[in-house]
């Protein structure tokens, strides 16, 4: 019988059965398509040796009037701009405490309580103290006087830390530790930290049990949902806003070490919003635009989220939000929805989906700035960071699916749908990353399967193959490629943080990546009324990368005479680039095709290589039953 060859459809199909997905692929992880073909996705190493604190993000990246680039990295409890191999904290200061700070030690225990009236501080908050003296053992004034992450807040006027030394190690206070720390003590601390993990019960209408008037809502605030921001360069300079919080400017000129500063403390400030749900920068006629900000009652912001209003700053101005006749500062308010999810600047209009609807913000010019059209209703954005700019369109997804939009809404068939939403925490929704890789043509998403609390899967969409991908990855920010040269992106190292350079190694980091495999749907003979006996197979494969030359594969039959049976795997062959043929033997009616890298025990893991699948064949014939 002449060979067979295994040509299988682009994409990964689990819309369907085994048996009616003949012709497809039934599964993968880690695999992309490129020109109809699987191959093994491009590596990652990571950016900088330096870690950072809390969970990133967001990330975006600018450049300043001088050329240096520069890479803000939005986490869990700080705000980082990377400057060189360095990130830098410039974390707002939300208060500054002058000489007012006491220390309190227990003898045989590494925690201090410290008093500080109305500190205004939540557990894992950050506060650098600064003149303390030693409270006479252990607790010197060099373990006193540098930045803490406060351990537990125990009232309005005290919280405890954990004494540590300069290198990070605990320092336990003995019997000589009773003073107070000075006089002279001062606390600087940054901006409330939120959440890591989004708490459904907060926000719109929740609240403790009897608070507030009936029907009333417990305001969104910096602290009690999942700590996400958003970002947009103004100039060389940097707008932030962490989600419910203020709107914060970093300037460029002040130097990396400088924080942000609150818009409403900066010269000639005037009725700016205090608080926003996500602020953008509009493109060519640079107005600043905050979505669900503070809206002004008389003479002043009232200081309390309105969700569905939207504001905007005079023409290249951060300072000027009052509108006049003389300026082009404004708000318009939306009518479709209860809250604002997210925004994304497109070409030449904003687009803002809200719970229930997207809407398409464009600038018009004088007397009226920005309006605003309801392109849809029932596509709402299942999370804030869940819509992306790709070359052919805007891609996001909704919580029934993948839409697009380029003029007009269509929604994505997609052969992974059910895959994708039957195994997704919903409770942590808000977590979902959109990511583009340019180099690929890929789109895709990072999302949490039912059994994990943060990202650890993700689906991609090859836009111009039509091909859809499946695999297993923890990323919570991404940034594609563009004033950096590959694509970023944060994730973790053993609980440690780091932002990860992508496309950039045949490797995970230096190791083998795990687990990288491509497997078809069912292979009938004939309509599966014959067995068949598989005796040989001949591989296309490609291997490429730094160390092309060791790679190394494997290819793997498995069988089942009947769609309901379990497959048993029969044949298993190595292939390297200069694999002719390998023998095997595997009898059965239906049978799967399957590629995997390496793990072969003898020999290890292999690194350093990548592979790409062609049409391999097989040679098979019709057997009896014996």
């Amino acid at each position: 019988m002449a060979l067979t060859k295994l040509v299988f459809q682009p994409g990964i199909n689990k819309e369907m059965t085994d048996l009616m997905d003949k012709g497809g692929w039934a599964d993968g992880n880690l695999v992309r398509f490129r020109k109809g073909l699987p191959e093994k996705i491009g590596g990652w190493v990571k950016t900088t040796t330096q870690s950072y604190e809390g969970t990133g993000r967001a990330l975006t990246a600018w450049v300043a009037l001088d050329a240096t680039k520069y890479l803000g990295l939005g986490t869990t409890f700080k705000y980082y701009v990377k400057g060189g191999d360095l990130f830098y904290d410039v974390t707002p200061v939300r208060k500054t405490s002058t000489n007012s700070i006491t220390f309190a030690a227990s003898n045989g225990s590494s925690t201090i309580t410290v008093t500080d009236s109305s500190h205004g501080a939540v557990a894992n908050d950050f506060v650098t103290i600064s003149g303390a003296v030693s409270l006479g053992g252990t607790v010197t004034a060099s373990v006193l006087n540098q930045e803490y992450q406060i351990n537990r807040v125990t009232g309005t006027n005290t919280y405890e830390i954990l004494a540590k030394d300069t290198d990070g190690s605990a320092v336990t206070a003995n019997s000589s530790d009773s003073g107070n720390g000075g006089s002279g003590v001062d606390g600087v601390y940054q901006i409330n930290v939120g959440l890591d993990v989004y708490v459904e019960s907060t926000g719109w209408g929740a609240g403790a049990w009897s608070e507030g008037t009936f029907g009333s809502a417990t305001a969104l605030t910096e602290t009690d949902q999942l700590r996400l921001w958003s970002h947009d360069a103004f100039g060389e300079d940097l707008i932030i806003n962490p989600r419910n919080g203020g709107i914060y400017y970093w300037d460029e000129s002040g130097g990396l070490t400088t924080p942000a500063v609150n818009i409403t403390t900066l010269a000639g400030t005037n009725l700016a919003p205090t608080k926003g749900i996500q602020t953008i920068v509009s493109d060519i006629d640079r107005h600043v635009i905050v979505l669900g900000a503070d809206p002004i009652v008389g003479s002043a912001r009232t200081g309390s989220i309105d969700p569905l209003l939207i504001a905007f700053s005079d023409q290249e101005s951060v300072t000027e939000w009052e509108p006049t006749s003389t300026n082009t500062a404004g708000s318009l308010r939306l009518s479709s929805g209860s809250q604002i999810v997210g925004g994304l600047r497109s070409r030449q209009e904003t687009l803002i989906w809200t719970d229930t609807s997207l809407y398409s913000l464009q600038f018009v010019g004088a007397p009226f700035t920005f309006g605003v059209n309801l392109i849809n209703e029932n596509v709402g954005l299942i999370s804030p960071n869940a819509a992306i700019n790709a070359p052919d369109s805007i891609y996001w997804m909704a919580r029934d699916g993948f839409y697009t939009y380029s003029g007009s809404v269509k929604r994505l068939v997609c052969s992974v749908l059910n895959y994708v939403l039957d195994d997704f925490n919903e409770s942590q929704s808000f977590k979902v990353v959109a990511f583009t890789n340019r180099e690929f043509n890929e789109v895709g998403w990072f999302y949490p399967s039912a059994s994990s609390t943060e990202n650890n899967r993700y689906v991609t969409y090859n836009y111009l193959e039509g091909a859809w991908s499946i695999g297993e990855l923890s990323r919570t920010a991404w940034l594609d490629d563009g004033i950096f040269s590959k694509p970023r992106a944060t994730g973790k190292d053993s609980s440690v943080n780091y932002v990860y350079t992508h496309e950039s190694s045949d490797d995970a980091d230096g190791s083998a990546m795990d687990n990288v495999f491509i497997e078809s749907g069912d292979i009938d003979i004939e309509q599966g009324d014959q067995y068949g006996f598989v005796r040989r197979i001949i591989p296309d494969v490609n291997f490429f990368g730094t160390n092309s030359s060791s790679g190394q594969i494997n290819l793997v039959l498995k069988t089942r005479n009947f769609p309901g049976d379990s497959l048993t795997t029969r044949a298993t062959t190595d292939v390297t680039s200069s694999t002719q043929q390998n023998h095997v033997r595997a009898r059965s009616r239906q049978m799967v095709f399957r590629a995997q890298s390496d793990d072969d025990a003898d020999t290890g893991v292999r690194t350093g290589f990548r592979w790409r699948l062609g049409a391999n064949r097989v040679d098979i014939r019709p057997d009896g039953e014996r």
